[in-house]
């Protein structure tokens, strides 16, 4: 049985998504900043008979946190075959360059990009023993630099220096992380969920969590023939998906 973890997951889309990995028949470690609400959502879940994930205490945001869930799930297994950066948040009000706060920017960074990076390091060796390592970062084609360049696009004028700057960051990680993994079977993408009705936009996108989650899924199954260091939108490109950086 192959082995994910997710991380910020148990709400919204990271909650979907482990659902929907968990339906596959992975076990899923389902991370959670707090241990009870985490035990909450793995409890629904099992009542509906999905008895392959199991809560596990992870801040992202937190060094010690990575560290204690690394030494959690390589307790209970030597090879993790699917790492999803799900976690993040938005930096609250102000979001213009001008008068969004340095705290506010070091906040976002903190769970959008470094706890990208804090994860992915703490668990590289075991997704490094997986015959197929599946790397899904968890973006927002409000991290577009050249979308957001284009007065075009439909999202051109909901601008956010905080938000989308930490995106376009992680994006950046994503890209190099992939290069550095080129020669492997690792496949490390950026997937935007789209616009989902979610806490964390105040419940106003359109989007379902069921279709974020089957969106972020598709590529944590890619085959050894799939995409790497992309940037995909379906939303923004039904088509191919695919979206420039």
């Amino acid at each position: 049985m192959k082995a994910a973890l997710v991380t910020g997951a148990n709400k919204s889309i990271g909650f979907e998504v482990a659902r929907q990995l968990a339906q596959q028949g992975i076990y899923v470690y389902l991370g959670s900043r707090d241990l009870d609400k985490g035990i909450a959502a793995v409890n629904q879940l099992k009542a509906e008979g999905l008895t392959n994930i199991e809560a596990i205490q992870l801040d992202v945001t937190n060094d010690e946190s990575v560290q204690h869930a690394r030494a959690a799930i390589g307790k209970k297994t030597n090879v993790l075959d699917i790492l999803i950066n799900n976690a993040g948040m938005f930096g609250g009000y102000p979001q213009d360059a001008l008068n969004a706060g340095i705290e506010q920017f070091k906040a976002a960074y903190d769970a959008n990009v470094y706890g990208v990076v804090r994860v992915t390091q703490a668990f590289i060796d075991l997704l490094k023993k997986s015959a197929e390592p599946r790397i899904v970062n968890v973006s927002s084609s409000q991290g577009s630099i050249t979308l957001h360049s284009d007065p075009s696009y439909k999202y051109y004028d909901y601008k956010g220096a905080v938000y989308l700057s930490s995106k376009a960051a992680m994006n950046m990680y994503t890209v190099v992380l992939a290069y550095e993994l080129k020669d492997s079977n690792f496949k490390v993408n950026a997937v935007c969920p789209g616009f989902t009705k979610t806490d964390f936009n105040g419940h106003r996108g359109p989007g379902s969590v069921g279709v974020a989650g089957k969106r972020i899924v598709k590529y944590a199954l890619v085959d050894n023939d799939g995409p790497t260091g992309k940037f995909f939108s379906e939303e923004n490109n039904p088509e191919t998906g695919e979206i420039p950086w």
